[in-house]
């Protein structure tokens, strides 16, 4: 039996149950006597069966409407529940907002607007994945992310995207490497470098490639997959090396200089990927517009350097 009731069914019947009259209980429900009637008809009809006894002056439950009192109370109230339930994730007291990000971005600048964000909705859980760009599309194709903070890679063609930001290069080497002093380096300075590569599966490797194409740099041979182990390797003097201005923050030793690239048309963007014709809860949707406030309020390179500055002298 699929029965067709509706809360205000259930709650004229239940005023009914407790007050045992209909003018009564008509008048409980803002309805006149003939209408209260038809509602309780319409009841029986949903149920298929006579819950109430009628008499000119009283009104008892049958014994299949003493049953139901039960059941409409529990109706009643998990749809209450429901409701209540439902109230709070539009307000934001209730949800989850689930993320995927590079390391880089997950590791300076997310944590902030992250902290900002629970202060102000702090019944709402944040899950925070730092992987590499493969392993963000990864959990954004298997639904375990709501969104994915990213560079561009292959395969983007099945998901929404748009750019968040822009990620300019610095060379970073020791404070006596002769390009050390410089305010801005151009490419082709770089031929003789000695390089330390991070591993090719990662984003900025891929656009150091097209970086130095066609520029005679030296490859140290020294593939890695941390930024820490990339600092130390140039620490040492084993070699400089090409990384984006989100990851200077790695770098803290005060042995080292940052020093800006001219290349501003081979930036790494970094792109909010998230699944097609799939909506973003309210929460979700109040994380991304606040992820977007920040960086463009205050701006991508101060955003970031304000993280940088205390670890690595920047070269203005």
């Amino acid at each position: 039996m699929q029965a067709n009731i509706s809360t205000k069914l259930l709650h004229a019947f239940l005023a009914l149950a407790e007050v045992k009259h209909f003018t009564r209980a008509a008048e409980r429900c803002h309805l006149s006597q003939s209408a209260f009637s038809t509602v309780i008809q319409k009841l029986e009809a949903a149920v298929a069966v006579q819950l109430v006894e009628r008499d000119t002056r009283n009104v008892t439950l049958t014994p299949e409407g003493e049953l139901f009192v039960e059941v409409a109370r529990a109706l009643v109230s998990d749809i209450d529940a429901a409701l209540s339930n439902m109230a709070d994730y539009i307000a934001r007291r209730k949800g989850r907002v689930s993320i995927a990000a590079l390391p880089s971005l997950a590791a300076n600048g997310l944590p902030g607007v992250i902290a900002e964000y629970k202060t102000q909705f702090p019944g709402i859980t944040v899950q925070l994945f730092d992987a590499l760009s493969d392993k963000c599309l990864g959990l954004l194709r298997e639904g375990k992310v709501d969104f994915a903070l990213t560079a561009p890679g292959v395969n983007l063609s099945e998901f929404d995207t748009r750019t968040l930001c822009s990620d300019p290069f610095y060379l970073v080497c020791r404070r006596d490497h002769p390009l050390a002093k410089r305010r801005r380096i151009k490419l082709t300075e770089l031929a003789g470098c000695e390089l330390i590569h991070l591993a090719k599966s990662t984003s900025v490797r891929q656009h150091v490639d097209l970086l130095t194409r066609g520029v005679a740099v030296t490859h140290t041979g020294l593939e890695v997959e941390h930024l820490a182990t990339v600092a130390g390797l140039i620490e040492h003097g084993l070699g400089v090396s090409l990384v984006p201005e989100l990851t200077l923050f790695q770098f803290r030793s005060l042995n080292l200089v940052a020093v800006p690239v001219e290349a501003r048309q081979l930036v790494r963007p970094i792109l909010i990927v998230k699944q097609k014709d799939r909506s973003l809860s309210i929460a979700t949707k109040g994380m991304l517009d606040l992820i977007e406030l920040r960086l463009k309020s205050v701006g991508t390179s101060s955003w970031h350097r304000r993280g940088a500055e205390s670890a690595i002298h920047i070269l203005p």
